[in-house]
Order: structure tokens, then C-alpha cells, then sequence
């Protein structure tokens, strides 16, 4: 198969006042563009691996040559984490699903319980991170957060993510994290969210 950069349904500047154009141009098509071509470099030559989707691979690393794992872990999070996070922004204002909302208040007792859980996540990750929703094996939904560009795949599968990277936010922010995290509750897309957490029930 072939790993293209994603195209986005909205404009560099349509996340604007909350994410600046040149922050969206940058973190697209370099940073995100970044990580796939070192992926596809990784896996160069081991064909059964590059016909799978980056997730498939990420999900299985045992299929993975030993020397190449650190690239893939690495580089193929890159990847799939940003190709999540795009689609879970937008300019429009959107509402989550009753279904949703019903497991959001069953799972951490109200929406603003869980704003400010996945906030906190956010603010205090150490260094580079994300802040993730994520539905578990149980079907409870946890919020969770990790470095780098890990995946939160052992915690369960991921319906909203927060990349908490300095490239994400910096040019606009600078070292204001908390005022980045608090201005994503303004461009989340709920209605994806809530279409990945109905595909997971």
C-alpha cells in the first residue's frame, strides 16, 4: 500500500485564533510528512510489512526485525498519531453523540470531570507527549497520556488525541502549554470522536 501524507478536510488557517496557519503548515507538511518518509525508509526492502497500514504494524511489532523497531516505534507513531489528530479537529462547531456523552458521564461522572482529567493529562505530560481518550478492552473509557510519539494501544484504542509536541503549539504559544490545551476544547471535532467511539461499541 501506499503511505501518502493525509490530506486535510480544512485549511491551514480555518483552526484559527486557536492554532495558527504557519503552526498547521509546519506540523502537516513537514512534520507529519517527516515521519512517514523515515517510516517507509525503515522498511525499506521488507515489502509484507510496507503493504500493511501503519497501524496493523504498530499493533504487531513482534512482525518487526529487531534493528528496525526502535525506527518503526518511533517513526510509524509519528505517523499514525498525527493521521488521528487531523481528523479529530475542525473549524465547525460540532456535538458529541448521546452515546457518548452517556459513557462520558458514566465513566468520569460529568463532561467537565473529563475535560479537566484529559486537560491536566495534557499539561503535565513531561517533554513530548500526547494526551489520549481511549476505549478499553472493558469498554470503559480511560484517558491516558504518553512520550514521544508512542501509541496508546495498550491502554485500548484511541478516540481523541492531543499532541502535546512543542512543534504543535510553540510558534503561537511559546511556553504556554496550558493555553494550547485549554483553546483544543474550541476546534474538537466531536462528532468523529463520537463515530470512533460508536465503531468501537
Amino acid at each position: 500500500m501506499k503511505h501518502n501524507l493525509p490530506e486535510l478536510t480544512y485549511n491551514y488557517k480555518d483552526l484559527e485564533p486557536y492554532i495558527d496557519e504557519k503552526t498547521m503548515e509546519i506540523h502537516h507538511s513537514k512534520h507529519h510528512q517527516g515521519y512517514i518518509k523515515k517510516y517507509v525508509n525503515a522498511l525499506e526492502g521488507l515489502d509484507e510489512l510496507l503493504n500493511k497500514d501503519v497501524e496493523n504494524v504498530l499493533k504487531n511489532l513482534d512482525s518487526v526485525p529487531e534493528e528496525k523497531l526502535e525506527s518503526v516505534i518511533n517513526n510509524g507513531g509519528g505517523y499514525y498519531n498525527h493521521r488521528l489528530f487531523w481528523t479529530i479537529l475542525t473549524p465547525k462547531k460540532t456535538k458529541m453523540s448521546n452515546q457518548l456523552k452517556e459513557a462520558i458521564n458514566r465513566d468520569f461522572g460529568s463532561i467537565e470531570t473529563f475535560k479537566a482529567m484529559f486537560s491536566n493529562k495534557a499539561k503535565t505530560q513531561f517533554g513530548s507527549g500526547w494526551a489520549w481518550l481511549v476505549v478499553a478492552k472493558d469498554k470503559r473509557l480511560k484517558v491516558v497520556s504518553t512520550p514521544n510519539q508512542l501509541t496508546p494501544f495498550e491502554f485500548g484504542e484511541p478516540i481523541l488525541a492531543l499532541d502535546v509536541w512543542e512543534h504543535a503549539y510553540y510558534l503561537k504559544y511559546q511556553n504556554r502549554r496550558p493555553d494550547y490545551v485549554e483553546n483544543f476544547w474550541n476546534i474538537v471535532n466531536w462528532e468523529q470522536v463520537s463515530k470512533y467511539y460508536q465503531e468501537l461499541n
